[in-house]
């Protein structure tokens, strides 16, 4: 494929690895579907790269600062990698989110199954669970887990991600957190929140503080919109904070994520007027 060709038509490369099983996935983010001679290239780099299991197009014509566009077309290999995780398997496409530092990932949850003590007879929610990377791991310690998302293709790979590692007690629905999490139809011990560098929609905090889980962990990928909802969850004492753990994903840049974890106070689980039910 000469450079003539290509000139102009590719806007980004994306390589995803599978940090512990060494597969890679290589996406091009491309203007248009019309690249003459990709399918020819992209088996070429297959016999090159023993490691590479699949090469997709994701198109992205759209002038913003987004990377990925909304459809991803894989055109040699396989659609996703396998990556290992807490002791499970998952199926990795190129346009879900996964962390890139598995290791760091598997540090961060251990601190969070720690911190919960989970017993098993829990009620767990996981907002923002993308392809079930925490919550399935978590829905082995509780009695049930539900995970929340607003991307279609991630609860789909969460589905199979679950059938595939044998997890039954776990369910997914996609949507936008704000509107599921007041249809829930019950109250979650656990609740947690992995949001986007934006946060959570003021009607997640609300909602949350309406029902009361005994126990919120919030995953962050930005100090500042987690301080601004720290401190909505914690107005009037209704939140303690117990814990603040960072977790460093891109050694040396500025950039750092972390988790807070809040217990609900004395007084709002006495007060709590809401009934339990159950699933």
């Amino acid at each position: 494929m000469t450079n003539s060709v290509i000139k102009g038509q590719i806007r980004h490369l994306g390589l995803r690895i599978g940090r512990h099983t060494g597969e890679m996935l290589l996406t091009l983010v491309v203007k248009d579907w019309n690249l003459s001679g990709i399918e020819t290239q992209a088996q070429e780099w297959l016999k090159r790269y023993p490691q590479l299991v699949g090469v997709s197009l994701n198109r992205n014509g759209d002038r913003t600062n987004a990377i990925f566009g909304s459809e991803t077309r894989c055109i040699a290999g396989v659609p996703h990698l396998r990556e290992n995780f807490a002791g499970l398997e998952f199926q990795v496409r190129p346009d879900t989110f996964f962390q890139v530092y598995t290791e760091t990932a598997e540090a961060l949850l251990q601190v969070i199954q720690s911190e919960l003590n989970l017993q098993g007879h829990e009620l767990l929610v996981d907002a923002y669970c993308g392809i079930g990377t925490l919550t399935l791991p978590l829905a082995k310690k509780v009695r049930i887990a539900t995970g929340l998302e607003v991307q279609a293709a991630a609860v789909e790979q969460a589905i199979l991600n679950a059938h595939r590692n044998g997890i039954d007690n776990v369910t997914f629905q996609v949507g936008a957190v704000e509107k599921l999490l007041p249809k829930m139809g019950t109250i979650p011990e656990v609740v947690i929140l992995d949001p986007p560098r934006k946060g959570c929609d003021r009607a997640v905090i609300d909602t949350l503080r309406q029902l009361k889980p005994s126990r919120i962990v919030y995953v962050s990928c930005k100090v500042a919109t987690l301080a601004r909802d720290l401190k909505l969850l914690c107005e009037d004492g209704q939140y303690t904070i117990t814990r603040v753990q960072p977790a460093d994903f891109f050694p040396q840049t500025a950039h750092v994520e972390a988790a807070a974890f809040l217990v609900l106070s004395n007084l709002d689980k006495d007060s709590n007027s809401f009934t339990k039910t159950e699933i």
